[in-house]
């Protein structure tokens, strides 16, 4: 698993899959969210503005106009000719059977996607939603990404998530007796968060079986709550070098075999406030390889590390 990179990337999994690369295409489905709506709250995550998140977040384009737009610019800038329909925007799995199958069912024009990622919250699935999913399978590659962020409880209160680690388990459970890939979202350097708590929740997803994390580091989006926390100086964000540190802290604690569905997030500038130098991907993941090549360590070593030495 571990060739090119000290980490499982995400495109070496994509390419031991399909033999070429594939292009993940984010799309705004239409959902809403039981944590914006007033199900659970009208608040939303303190950190949360979809349209920096996604592409088409908001956008009144149907999803097979975001598809088709998305496909052509990929083959023509980049000669991609596979691609994932990633439903990204706020929670893609709630709404009621028929609108979920009507619109999973709009991918099933374009021959040219190979896989269907569905990211939602852990509070937003059921078996009938699971078992809908899981027939998606026998044509594409299917994902569930949950959104836990942490998986300390009082954490998730202080960001307002509305559901605990507890409710991320029971949907972890349920979705892996429908033998569907199920990949986590976890936000590193959250307001409070201490170091030993990230290696925890490192530890914990470590003994789960899931295929896959996807790495956030907490960032500052225009007008959100966490926005006017941070200027009010309430919260501190990671220094650059303090999030290279941490994501190879982590990674060493999870088995190899977690594909790496992204491992630093980014956002429009028109969206961002802070900190600036995230948007500079290329150079931070040399940062991260660097780091890994002066510990002589790679992603899962601390877990082969400790077996020797129990």
């Amino acid at each position: 698993m571990l060739k090119e990179k000290p980490f499982y990337s995400f495109n070496t999994y994509l390419k031991e899959k399909f033999g070429e690369r594939v292009h993940r295409i984010s799309i705004d489905a239409g959902f809403n969210c039981p944590n914006i709506d007033g199900t659970l709250s009208s608040q939303g995550c303190i950190y949360c503005n979809n349209k920096g998140f996604a592409k088409y977040a908001g956008s009144s384009k149907a999803i097979k106009e975001q598809l088709k737009e998305s496909m052509a610019f990929y083959r023509r800038r980049m000669g991609i000719n596979k691609f994932i329909a990633y439903f990204q925007a706020f929670s893609n799995t709630y709404a009621d059977i028929q609108t979920l199958k009507e619109r999973y069912d709009s991918i099933k024009e374009f021959p040219d996607i190979v896989g269907l990622f569905i990211s939602t919250r852990p509070d937003c699935i059921d078996k009938e939603k699971l078992s809908l999913i899981a027939q998606y399978a026998k044509d594409y590659l299917v994902w569930i990404e949950y959104g836990l962020q942490t998986t300390h409880n009082r954490i998730l209160k202080q960001i307002n998530r509305s559901h605990t680690y507890e409710d991320f388990l029971m949907a972890y459970e349920l979705t892996r007796k429908f033998n569907i890939n199920i990949g986590v979202h976890v936000i590193l350097g959250l307001p409070s968060q201490e170091h030993k708590e990230i290696l925890k929740d490192a530890q914990q997803l470590a003994r789960l079986d899931i295929q896959g994390i996807k790495f956030h580091i907490l960032h500052i989006l225009k007008n959100t709550f966490l926005e006017a926390l941070y200027k009010d100086d309430k919260i501190q964000l990671l220094a650059k070098d303090e999030y290279v540190k941490i994501i190879c802290d982590f990674l060493e604690r999870i088995p190899e075999s977690f594909v790496i569905l992204r491992l630093i997030s980014s956002a429009p500038q028109d969206y961002l406030a802070a900190p600036n130098w995230m948007n500079k991907k290329t150079a931070l993941i040399e940062e991260i390889e660097q780091e890994f090549k002066k510990r002589g360590a790679h992603q899962g070593c601390f877990i082969k590390k400790s077996s020797l030495t129990s």
